[in-house]
C-alpha cells in the first residue's frame, strides 16, 4: 500500500506543475528547493510531502 495524499497536497502540486511547466525534474531535492522558491508554505514537512507529488508526478508523465 502506498502513501495517502491529502487533496491539497495533490492540488498544490498539479498547480504547481502547470503554472511552472518543465521546471520541475525527477530529483527530489531540485523539487524541495523550487516547492520552496514558488509557495508559501508554513512548514517543511508540508513542503516536502509536496515536493515528493511534484517528483512522482512528473517521473510518471515522462
Amino acid at each position: 500500500m502506498g502513501n495517502i495524499r491529502t487533496s491539497f497536497v495533490k492540488r498544490t502540486s498539479r498547480e504547481l506543475i502547470e503554472t511552472y511547466e518543465g521546471t520541475f525534474t525527477t530529483d527530489f531535492d531540485e523539487n524541495k528547493l523550487l516547492v520552496e522558491k514558488f509557495t508559501t508554505v508554513s512548514t517543511k514537512h508540508l513542503r516536502n510531502k509536496i515536493a515528493g507529488y511534484v517528483t512522482r508526478l512528473v517521473r510518471n508523465e515522462s
